[in-house]
């Protein structure tokens, strides 16, 4: 009884230390490494997005791998309105910021090639429409959307180099890692191609952010809980999650109206248990910019919650606080 008592105290003691230098690293009362306060730290003063569609193209939609894109892809579902290849990058951002600036005038920017593959070109190409965005006032970095495949060497180089003066994030479309669910789902790339993207970026410094999708056909609770432990063990800086959603206009809606039994979507509450358990395992090192997806409700088939970003964040935040957990309470 007596050693019962005392690894018990132990464990209570390790989990309170444990906890409280989350927080104090975090610098916040949260229970989880936000974005937010991530942002907040590594600059001074506000810092918004700016999506920008610089007309790249993607290896799944021009031929090369595939001409059908992923099976879940619809961009329509994510670009604001401003963003159109059709208008220069120059203009997209000044929209951008012209919308943002009129509520926080000293707001910075990134600007967010979203749209896409952004590193799907040849180099001078990639130069001239990052340049481009970058010499707009009020621009301090990029955020760069692109495949795990679509990356060299050289491009790496090139980023490296521009690095050392402002703000990169390179965001990898990880979306599994279960090489049979990528090859059901059309991604053209394997789970090794990501770990590699992340390795090279790491090892030259370069901010990066792995984006995965949760519930995709054929993967239970038990394969996302794994997919937790697998990203954790890779030099992975940001991450982003979303639920699957089917969206119109996708290989993906034809499949649902077809056989929706195949499909497992959440529930928000079972949504919830899952993210808990899925953030306990995550490393705690790894910031996280969001949880939930948020398409334009007449673009989405299912599920459609009707929540907003922030709305489903407080119930996480107030789910992890009833469950008195955290971040990283079962990483090893």
């Amino acid at each position: 009884m007596k050693l019962t008592l005392s690894l018990c105290y132990h464990y209570v003691c390790f989990s309170i230390d444990r906890m409280t230098q989350f927080r104090f690293q975090w610098g916040h009362d949260g229970r989880y490494n936000d974005f937010s306060s991530y942002f907040r730290k590594k600059f001074n003063g506000r810092v918004q997005k700016i999506s920008v569609d610089a007309g790249f193209t993607c290896p799944n939609r021009d031929g090369v791998k595939s001409v059908s894109g992923c099976s879940y892809c619809n961009n329509r579902s994510f670009n604001p309105g401003y963003c159109r290849s059709h208008r220069s990058i120059r203009d997209q951002i000044k929209e951008g910021i012209g919308f943002f600036s009129k509520k926080y005038p000293a707001m910075q920017f990134l600007a967010y090639f979203q749209a896409y593959s952004n590193t799907y070109a040849k180099i001078d190409v990639i130069k001239d429409r990052y340049e481009e965005a970058l010499s707009q006032p009020g621009i301090i970095g990029l955020v760069i959307g692109t495949r795990p495949d679509c990356i060299s060497g050289e491009i790496l180089d090139y980023l490296e180099e521009l690095s050392r003066s402002y703000y990169i994030m390179v965001e990898f479309g990880v979306e599994s890692v279960n090489d049979g669910t990528l090859k059901q789902i059309n991604r053209g790339h394997t789970f090794w191609d990501s770990v590699k993207a992340f390795e090279e970026t790491s090892r030259r410094n370069i901010l990066n952010c792995a984006h995965l999708i949760l519930g995709l056909p054929g993967e239970g609770p038990e394969d996302l809980l794994e997919q937790a432990r697998a990203i954790s063990r890779l030099p992975v800086n940001n991450l982003k999650l979303h639920q699957l959603q089917i969206h119109k206009g996708t290989r993906m809606a034809v499949e649902y109206a077809s056989d929706p039994g195949k499909f497992n979507l959440f529930s928000v509450e079972g949504y919830l248990e899952l993210l808990v358990g899925y953030l306990e395992l995550l490393n705690p090192e790894i910031v996280v910019e969001r949880f939930v997806s948020q398409a334009p409700s007449d673009m989405v088939i299912a599920p459609n919650w009707g929540l907003k970003n922030f709305e489903f964040t407080a119930m996480l935040q107030k789910k992890l606080e009833l469950k008195n957990t955290w971040q990283g309470r079962l990483f090893k």
